[in-house]
């Protein structure tokens, strides 16, 4: 019975809230294998429609199944060689889509599996990861390398670290990531992460107005290129996926051009401050490539300008200090410049090896102008518009000391009473009538007209022995009714103050 026992207790610990382990694993597979063979499918299904429709292609199933599993890893942003030509800068709109699919099956795992804790989704990352780096490896050693070549290095690991991130900010607010965070990180810096990402989101809308202003201008351009390089409907419809595809790619370059620095596209270096023309392919988005330069581009860098102050607005009452504030914003300024490199980073890339070689932004400057298009508008915002509660003059010694202001006035009050004190001591002993000095200790209590203790200070007696002065408050010792010796005192003025003070009162206490 022992032995069955702690087989039960063991199998009890292998669920985690009452899911079976069947239900694990059947949640765990679809996790992992769901994404792969979605994208993929997605990806065969646009390839087979350009190729069916196309005027000057051949549908081939198998060349379909085939293309597919590069463009699965084109779709996660893995560098491609086609006919020994280094391919990338790929699209970042089919990334995206991806990404959303990973992380919206990553949390419908983590609601199955009851993942309450962020330990608890680790393996459900793990493994989700685990099959992408084996797709993306697979498909590297399966391609030829002749005609279509993939590193097996970047085909394991991009694969794989894209899926783990897209799954942990699926699987975020589930697992309580988020509110560990919450607790983990102090509240300023939280208000500073959110204001970054309002930042980015706003540098990013200023890019896709930048875009959109551009392609206005040379919409006549667009149209004859899809009118020369893609004839026909099929060709169109092909042409038009492609510039979709590449759209987010185009507004990150934008996003630097309104920034400051620019971007370049080989030869063709572009931005508000200098130009230098050349071609470029003949794809309709980059119609929005100027052909010359105009002078009223430094107008665009109001926009990032107007996207920083805006950041400064949302952070005016997080904190009553103005210091406090600039801080916050200078931490939104920090994640707007690192989300910048990212966006940068994805964006470009090695496009063949002729002129339009390499696709780029500068991501040193573009990270270096965004925080400063955030944290220089922003923090004069924060400053200027936020309240300016500077604390009391009369609480500098306190903030010195640590002290509260209130303690730090008390002590001083009796600074000036002790020194008042110490000036005037035979004011403070003299008693306020003689014949209550003379009392003699049989009477007992005290008259009426005796003052009270806390009227005047007691005098500083001599020393005494404890036992001695016990036993003048009692009366219960043999010489408790002998009056106590006189003090000695230099001054003749004080003779009869002397007198008065050696007789004990009733209480047993001097006068």
């Amino acid at each position: 019975m022992d032995l069955l026992t702690v087989h039960t207790r063991s199998a009890e610990g292998d669920t985690s809230e009452g899911v079976s382990r069947g239900l694990r694993v059947r949640t765990m597979l679809a996790a992992a294998v769901g994404p792969l063979v979605t994208g993929y499918a997605a990806v065969a299904a646009v390839l087979a429609l350009v190729t069916a429709i196309a005027s000057r292609a051949e549908f081939s199933a198998t060349g379909v199944l085939l293309a597919a599993g590069p463009g699965w890893l084109a779709a996660y942003q893995v560098p491609l060689h086609i006919g020994g030509q280094p391919l990338g800068v790929l699209p970042l709109l089919p990334t995206l889509g991806v990404c959303l699919l990973v992380a919206r099956t990553a949390a419908t795992a983590a609601q199955r599996l009851r993942c309450t804790e962020p330990v608890r989704v680790v393996p459900l990352l793990g493994v989700i990861a685990g099959a992408h780096a084996a797709a993306g490896i697979t498909i590297s050693v399966l391609a030829d390398g002749d005609a279509l070549g993939v590193e097996p290095l970047a085909a394991f690991l991009v694969p794989a670290l894209l899926s783990a991130g897209a799954a942990t900010v699926g699987t975020a607010r589930q697992c309580g990531l988020v509110a560990a965070v919450r607790d983990y990180l102090d509240p300023l810096a939280l208000h500073g992460l959110r204001a970054g990402a309002l930042g980015l989101a706003g540098l990013l809308a200023v890019g896709s107005l930048t875009l959109l202003v551009a392609m206005a201008l040379a919409l006549p351009t667009a149209s004859e290129l899809f009118a020369r390089n893609a004839p026909g409907v099929g060709s169109a419809t092909g042409m038009f996926l492609l510039s979709a595809g590449y759209l987010p790619n185009a507004v990150v370059l934008a996003l630097g051009f309104a920034t400051g620095p620019g971007f370049s596209l080989g030869t063709v270096s572009v931005s508000p401050f200098a130009f230098t023309g050349g071609p470029v392919p003949g794809v309709p988005l980059l119609a929005a490539v100027p052909e010359t330069e105009a002078g009223w581009w430094p107008v665009l860098v109001l926009l990032p300008a107007a996207v920083g102050a805006l950041v400064g607005w949302s952070l005016r009452r997080v904190h009553d200090d103005p210091l406090v504030r600039l801080r916050t914003v200078g931490v939104a300024g920090a994640v707007v410049g690192f989300g910048t490199v990212i966006l940068g980073t994805f964006a470009g890339g090695r496009l063949g090896s002729g002129a339009f070689d390499p696709v780029s932004v500068p991501l040193g400057l573009v990270s270096i102008a965004a925080f400063g298009w955030i944290a220089v508008p922003g923090g004069l915002v924060a400053w200027f518009a936020g309240p300016h509660r500077r604390p009391a003059q009369a609480a500098a010694p306190a903030e010195a000391t640590g002290e509260p202001a209130a303690t730090v006035d008390a002590e001083d009050t009796e600074d000036t009473e002790d020194t008042v004190d110490a000036e005037n001591p035979d004011e403070q002993h003299e008693p306020e009538d003689a014949t209550e000095a003379e009392t003699s200790p049989e009477d007992g209590d005290p008259g009426d007209g005796e003052p009270e203790d806390d009227d005047f200070p007691d005098p500083d007696p001599e020393p005494e022995d404890d036992s001695e002065s016990d036993t003048a408050v009692t009366g219960d010792g043999p010489d408790a009714d002998e009056p106590e010796p006189e003090p000695e005192d230099d001054e003749p003025g004080d003779d009869a103050e002397a007198e008065g003070d050696a007789e004990p009162d009733g209480d047993g206490k001097q006068a």
